[in-house]
């Protein structure tokens, strides 16, 4: 008697649902990712042990290499009043498309005298002025650091006593390159202590074990 041959099925996977979860997951991240600013500089800070960490809202000074001063500051809403306080001692007018552009920056280094053409200037540009700038003017005749610190501190007290938050929320801090002049720090620290600000940080690199 003849054994009967049952067909075999081969199993399959269906792919589809897989792809569909692949590509939803792609335009999530798509969407939502912030993408990082380009950095007018970039220092190579010292190392130490401390393992304390800056909160997210900081005004920043960096010192490069050269000497050169940069100042950031963390809230948006915050660094667009600065730069109207600026703008009105300094007698420039920014369009809105600059001060859009400045909201978004980070790292800013140019004299107020070149900062509107530079807030202009597309992207190329721009990186070619950050390499040429002499920084933020910090000496005795021509002091705009001592001024964007004031009122980042003005404007940030202000903006959190409206929102019912500590009015000093907003932290200080020093970034300089490990390279930098020693006296360079030492004039950036006097530029803050003469703006009555005696606390600061010094940022650096967690050195390893």
């Amino acid at each position: 008697m003849p054994k009967v041959k049952v067909p075999r099925s081969n199993p399959s996977l269906d792919m589809t649902p897989m792809v569909d979860l692949a590509f939803l997951l792609v335009t999530f991240f798509m969407l939502t990712a912030t993408f990082r600013t380009e950095q007018a500089v970039v220092v190579d800070t010292p190392s130490s042990i401390s393992e304390k960490l800056l909160t997210d809202n900081v005004l920043m000074v960096t010192v490069d290499t050269a000497g050169r001063v940069f100042y950031n500051i963390d809230d948006q809403k915050v660094r667009v009043k600065v730069l109207e306080n600026m703008a009105s001692k300094y007698a420039v007018k920014f369009s809105p498309k600059e001060i859009k552009e400045f909201e978004l920056m980070k790292d800013v280094g140019m004299p107020m005298a070149d900062l509107k053409k530079y807030l202009a200037a597309d992207q190329s540009v721009r990186m070619q002025m950050d390499k040429s700038t002499k920084g933020i003017p910090y000496d005795s005749i021509t002091n705009e650091l001592a001024d964007w610190i004031l009122f980042g501190r003005v404007v940030d007290a202000s903006i959190a006593e409206e929102n019912g938050e500590d009015a000093d929320r907003l932290k200080v801090a020093i970034k300089g390159d490990s390279e930098a002049n020693y006296a360079t720090i030492r004039k950036i620290m006097k530029v803050f202590q003469d703006k009555k600000v005696n606390s600061f940080s010094l940022v650096t690199n967690l050195e390893g074990k």
